[in-house]
């Protein structure tokens, strides 16, 4: 289980004041966390470098955009 204490979690810039998106934190042992910003204290997930490298790539790449209607 990654520690978590300390972690310093960020939102994105282009978040809306909704508060309707994530936050990221950077974790020792080159890891990446997770979570809802409107549940802070819910579930983390935590990816390792090579899991978050992939996700942000997949992300640039649109392979996560929603179907157009």
């Amino acid at each position: 289980m990654a520690d978590l204490y300390g972690a310093r979690w960020v939102k994105s810039t282009f978040s809306m004041a909704s508060g309707n998106c994530v936050e990221t934190a950077r974790l020792a042992a080159h890891q990446m966390a997770l979570r809802d910003s409107k549940d802070r204290s819910g579930p983390v997930l935590i990816f390792t470098a090579s899991e978050w490298r992939a996700f942000v790539a997949g992300v640039k790449d649109g392979q996560f955009d929603l179907p157009e209607a």
